[in-house]
């Protein structure tokens, strides 16, 4: 049970008040001037959550984030509960495409999502159905919404265009296993819709920016994007793959092409303290308590990820010399969850660039402790 709720006696109304806290030490190793790579510490996101359910069938979710001096809204919808097969949600909440976007950030394995999750779509308004078939072997989710530029999220629609996204499960063991988080998964997303006129910027971990369009360039036409999807949990191993094709056309001035970005991960954990891995976070057998000799649950991690710009936008002059076309990186950490509520973890990850025309960008050398509460 979380550790804030109130409900009346036969669950049909709750309130849940949660909260998330994410302080970052982020530093790099071999800085070069003039790369927006300063060592610092910050808070990454500072989180209130509201959550519950009203007459049985409506659950709602709001989330701000005050994260960097600014409020934003993160997420405001309710469902309606037909039955676990039918949902309807309508409000502002993640579109259903990216495996490691959909994943809680609280239960990440790593302190910055992978490039793929920078091609996806991040939250949108719109009106969603979805909901789990067989047990759980089968889940769906389809959404009509106005459309966000990758890796993006916006309350204004820019246009008269809507975008279409949807995602499809399989669990094909999940009649086998006690647990739905256990167990094998493949998954297929897809989005179409109009090309918003706002384009995007790609940024390592560290929160450097490698890629960027030029003045005045800006989305031109339909745009779609793909991504196969692959997840495995048994016992302390947890490993995931994602890969996401996004393909529009940009138009500067009378120049105009179609260009595909294309960005794919493969990760894999193992708890060392022997808790089961999920993509839902781990609860350790025996919370931190030296008194009795407990010191919570261990988990490592690695991963590889990368992200490929079409060479085309290099070769008609769509990005400036000092983008990047391409970013590769090697990613290992580790993470000491004393309990269900606090984690720590560590992370070094090395990102290499290939460069986008006259302009070689250095490797950057990552490294980042994060301290997080999350209820």
């Amino acid at each position: 049970m979380p550790p804030f709720v109130v409900q009346s006696d036969n669950g049909d109304n709750r309130l849940q008040l949660g909260a998330l806290v994410q302080f970052d030490g982020r530093f790099f190793a071999g800085d070069v001037a003039g790369l927006d790579n300063a060592d610092t510490f910050v808070i990454r996101r500072l989180r209130p959550v509201v959550q519950g359910r009203v007459a049985k069938y409506f659950d709602f979710f709001f989330q701000l984030d005050f994260a960097g001096a600014a409020v934003n809204i993160r997420d405001a919808y309710f469902d309606t509960r037909f039955s676990d097969a039918f949902h309807v949600r309508v409000g502002k909440g993640k579109a259903p495409f990216g495996l490691e976007r959909l994943q809680s950030v609280a239960n990440l394995l790593f302190a910055e999502r992978a490039m793929p999750t920078t091609v996806a779509p991040d939250r949108d308004m719109q009106i969603e159905v979805l909901g789990d078939l067989h047990g759980g072997a089968l889940s769906y989710a389809a959404a009509i919404g106005n459309g966000v530029v990758d890796g993006g999220a916006d309350d204004v629609d820019a246009n008269h265009g809507k975008d279409v996204t949807g995602r499809l499960v399989v669990r094909p063991w999940a009649h086998r296993t006690m647990s739905p988080l256990s167990g094998l998964g493949l998954a297929l997303a897809g989005s179409h819709g109009t090309q918003p006129d706002l384009l995007p910027t790609f940024r390592t971990s560290g929160q450097q920016t490698y890629f960027t369009y030029v003045s005045g360039a800006v989305g031109d036409g339909a745009r779609f994007r793909v991504s196969p999807q692959a997840f495995y949990y048994h016992g302390p191993f947890g490993g995931y793959a994602e890969y996401v094709r996004s393909s529009g056309q940009v138009r500067h001035d009378i120049v105009a092409a179609d260009l595909d970005h294309v960005a794919w991960q493969v990760a894999a954990s193992w708890m060392l303290t022997g808790e089961a891995a999920t993509d839902h976070g781990v609860r350790p057998r025996a919370n931190f308590d030296p008194a009795h000799h407990s010191w919570g649950a261990f988990q490592i991690g690695a991963r590889y990820h990368q992200l490929t710009v079409d060479r085309a936008a290099v070769t008609l002059g769509l990005t400036p010399p000092s983008s990047s076309r391409s970013a590769r990186a090697w990613t290992g950490g580790a993470t000491w969850y004393p309990n269900s509520f606090v984690k720590w973890l560590f992370n070094v990850e090395r990102t290499v660039f290939d460069a986008g025309s006259s302009v070689p960008r250095p490797p950057e050398n990552l490294i980042v402790f994060r301290a997080q509460l999350a209820f």
